[in-house]
């Protein structure tokens, strides 16, 4: 009778455990993303890189699988891009800068998308505000600090009148910072002359054509110039005029100054809206994200070149390029 009563003891105790672990978890399912680059651009590749670093070092690398494509610049191979990533079945589109987003967001109303360095979304038909994200699409936004920027002009570069501006006229991210442009030149009494082109084949041209006419030369942080930036560098370098740009990489290839944000920041920033979609937040609950840090940024080999000499508070808290 013992016996039988450590029997049945011995089965019950071990039906409760095996009651007490449960079914075993399902495996975590592998996220595919669709990461598309409009063009190679060295701010651009800076974001990309810091996305799957970021995602590295917050332990997603096991459970994403990264498809990278990159348009060489041209709109049609950008359509066929994210064409295939949604035909493909992508859980996450992430497209790098204004072109690659609005082609996106063109070719899918359903899968997610977290975009990456659009200086304004609104403008740009993504979203219709920047906290309502109630469609399939949010990201991080990197507004270019237009007035920061000129100000810097004036402050290296007293007396500025004049301001050539050159830009692609078939981007929207330089049209909106040249519309900021417009408002605070119409404030402080700045005259502005603009010369627009379609490819960079153009770009010297405009340049030129600025030559004589302009105190000082201004481009956002526009794709197309920058394929082409050391051509517009050489040019402004040349005539001796003071060339100021809207991101980081347009300094390093030879523009004078900007004020800035840092690229593999806004990586990281984005790779933490993609771990947040990973655990289960929606885009509805990922309204836009705008950087707002933003760096001084000197290229002083430039500086040198066009025999300025650089007070200590220009220097001051600056990052120094080419010295």
């Amino acid at each position: 009778m013992k016996k039988m009563i450590c029997i049945i003891t011995a089965a019950a105790l071990l039906a409760a455990a095996l009651a007490g672990c449960g079914p075993a978890p399902a495996p975590q399912k592998t996220v595919q993303i669709g990461i598309v680059q409009h063009v190679e651009h060295p701010s651009l590749t800076t974001i990309r890189e810091s996305i799957i670093e970021e995602l590295n070092r917050l332990g997603l690398g096991d459970r994403v699988k990264i498809d990278y494509k990159n348009a060489q610049g041209d709109a049609s191979n950008l359509n066929t891009i994210v064409t295939q990533f949604v035909a493909d079945g992508k859980n996450l589109l992430v497209p790098i800068a204004t072109p690659s987003a609005q082609a996106a967001a063109a070719a899918t109303k359903t899968i997610p998308i977290i975009f990456a360095s659009v200086s304004d979304p609104v403008t740009a038909g993504l979203v219709q505000d920047l906290q309502i994200t109630d469609g399939n699409i949010t990201g991080v936004s990197n507004p270019i600090p237009v007035d920061k920027i000129i100000e810097l002009g004036q402050q290296m570069t007293p007396g500025i009148k004049t301001l050539g501006v050159v830009y692609c006229n078939g981007e929207t991210n330089s049209f909106s910072s040249v519309e900021k442009l417009k408002r605070y030149a119409a404030d402080h009494n700045l005259a502005l002359i603009e010369a627009t082109i379609a490819n960079s084949s153009e770009l010297r041209q405009a340049a030129q054509s600025l030559v004589g006419r302009v105190d000082a030369l201004f481009t956002p942080n526009d794709n197309v110039v920058a394929t082409a930036m050391t051509t517009f560098s050489d040019v402004a370098i040349q005539v001796g005029l003071p060339l100021y740009v809207g991101a980081d990489s347009l300094v390093a290839d030879g523009g004078l100054a900007t004020v800035g944000i840092d690229y593999a920041v806004l990586g990281r920033q984005v790779a933490a809206m993609i771990k947040d979609f990973i655990d289960g937040k929606t885009i509805a609950d990922l309204p836009v994200q705008s950087m707002t840090d933003f760096a001084k940024i000197i290229n002083t080999h430039t500086a040198q070149q066009l025999g300025l000499r650089l007070s200590q508070d220009v220097l001051q808290d600056a990052q120094l390029i080419g010295s």
